[in-house]
């Protein structure tokens, strides 16, 4: 049995997303001893959080056809599922290597293109009638990120 989702679900999941990446950058930050390498932390953490209000921004723009629920949830279990998702799929609690800057962004890296993958799988999951496009920001910003963490990875291998 399978269910659709709406674009209000997906946001509601990329907020939660970004805030888990937003405790994993200030997390790694308070592990790190370099000053430097503190402050990209931090500014990695503040870019997260500019993100989960750009995808709450986009969520309240929404039309009430795509934020229609799409199942009989009167316990709100789907919400409760969803957020599940988002806390263990992407940026999932664990140990942080903090061996390394390098180490910390590569993590950071793979979390981001989990993401995307995550997204994209999502994103066949959303009728076209429940705002399917709209996922597309989310997966573009995403792929904004990961550009940043290649530039960063790169200084670092320098």
């Amino acid at each position: 049995m399978s269910y659709d989702f709406n674009a209000d679900d997906i946001f509601e999941m990329a907020e939660q997303i970004e805030r888990n990446g937003a405790k994993f950058y200030r997390t790694a930050a308070e592990k790190v001893a370099d000053t430097s390498a503190k402050e990209l932390l931090i500014g990695l953490a503040v870019m997260e959080d500019e993100h989960e209000k750009t995808f709450a921004s986009l969520r309240a723009e929404l039309s009430e056809k795509e934020k229609a629920a799409t199942v009989f949830d009167p316990e709100g279990e789907s919400t409760l599922y969803l957020r599940s998702l988002a806390d263990t799929r992407v940026f999932f609690e664990k140990e942080i290597d903090i061996s390394s800057m390098k180490d910390i962004l590569k993590a950071a890296e793979k979390k981001k293109k989990d993401a995307i993958v995550f997204y994209l799988g999502m994103k066949d999951l959303v009728p076209d009638k429940l705002g399917k496009d709209k996922l597309e920001i989310i997966i573009k910003e995403e792929m904004g990120h990961i550009r940043i963490l290649s530039k960063e990875l790169i200084a670092f291998n320098k």
